[in-house]
């Protein structure tokens, strides 16, 4: 299993180095263009699979971030991953494997800059402005190895994949906000080529106290279910009269070697005739530096929901940078559930390095 791994890894590092490759060729032509990117290999063991045995295997995952500046204001942004599963420690959950692509962002944007205040406008396929992790999904921001579990691409009540829609973020002093619409909801992102398409408004505002300590508040609103959603039936009604909603809560705290961070969110899902579906969820995650080198950190979450129970979840990693660009974490998480399923146990180990970044800017 491994060595099958192994195979795909090769090929998700070369296909990150040749990418670079036909970038560096076109510096000339490309001039105000940009690319950075992140490869990161793992190998885990879990015996998480339903049929109770231990799984031990790995899996990759490559983001790319090209960037073209066509002015002083305009930009045109870009995220794409792909990964070869299993990969996330839910991958393991499930046998096969396999190598998937998706862009994550890909927009228009229009920023300006004032004394005090900012302005940003976007418009294309975005991320989600509800909740806070979004912001630091890349490994080489997120100090464990796992995510926390409302988030997700299927299944997850918070999306951590694109939505096609406009965007409105603005700053003044310390306070930020951020305003959006798309065609579907964070619960159950929609293609733009799909045939249901329900529009959804999502927001989200934070106030920075002081350096280093910041609250913040996000939320969003609208019809989360098609008529192909697992959970819906013709006699609920059209989807359009189902909303869903969501609230979340985040905090954000460093100070000297210590850095800190939590989230508590509340999902409202609406059905015809069925009563409402609720999920509450949180996690709080603290990182403690030990040196240039060294950091260790710990995040402790859980999800609890109508019907389903309550699940709850600890993770810890040590973290060894051997390099300015790269970073070896060594995690072991674990999972409780209340509803009598075994618990279950992760040890994995994760390399992150940063690709070489390329940038082409005008004369």
């Amino acid at each position: 299993m491994l060595k099958r791994a192994g195979v795909r890894l090769g090929l998700l590092a070369a296909i990150g180095l040749t990418g670079s490759a036909a970038w560096a060729q076109q510096s000339e032509a490309d001039a105000g263009f940009g690319l950075r990117g992140t490869l990161s290999v793992s190998a885990a063991g879990s015996n998480a699979p339903a049929d109770g045995s231990t799984r031990v295997d790995g899996g990759a995952r490559l983001m790319l971030y090209p960037t073209w500046k066509i002015s002083s204001h305009w930009t045109v942004v870009g995220a794409y991953q792909a990964v070869a599963r299993p990969y996330y420690l839910t991958d393991y959950e499930t046998p096969g494997h396999g190598v998937r692509g998706n862009l994550t962002q890909g927009y228009l944007s229009y920023s300006k800059v004032w004394k005090d205040a900012s302005l940003v406008a976007k418009a294309g396929e975005l991320t989600s402005v509800f909740g806070a992790f979004p912001l630091r999904y890349d490994d080489r921001d997120n100090p464990m190895v796992g995510i926390p579990q409302q988030y997700g691409y299927y299944g997850a009540m918070a999306t951590l994949g694109a939505l096609a829609g406009a965007e409105v973020d603005g700053t003044w002093k310390r306070l930020d906000a951020r305003a959006q619409f798309t065609n579907s909801s964070p619960a159950n992102p929609r293609s733009i080529f799909a045939k249901e398409q329900y529009g959804n408004w999502a927001g989200g505002a934070g106030f920075t106290i002081r350096q280093g300590l910041r609250v913040g508040i996000s939320g969003y609103r609208g019809p989360y279910v098609d008529r192909t959603y697992p959970f819906y039936f013709p006699a609920e009604g059209r989807p359009r009269s189902m909303p869903g909603n969501a609230i979340g809560l985040e905090v954000q705290w460093a100070r000297g070697h210590w850095n800190t961070r939590g989230e508590w969110q509340k999902f409202e899902m609406t059905y015809g005739t069925f009563p409402t579906f609720h999920e509450h969820t949180g996690y709080g995650e603290v990182q403690r530096s030990l040196g240039p080198r060294w950091y260790v950190a710990s995040r402790m979450g859980y999800v609890g929901a109508d019907y389903a129970g309550r699940v709850e979840s600890i993770e810890v990693v040590a973290g060894y940078r051997p390099g300015a660009h790269q970073i070896v974490k060594l995690s072991y998480e674990t999972k409780f559930y209340n509803d009598g399923e075994p618990q279950e146990n992760s040890v994995a180990i994760q390399f992150v390095t940063a690709l070489p970044s390329l940038s082409f800017t005008r004369r």
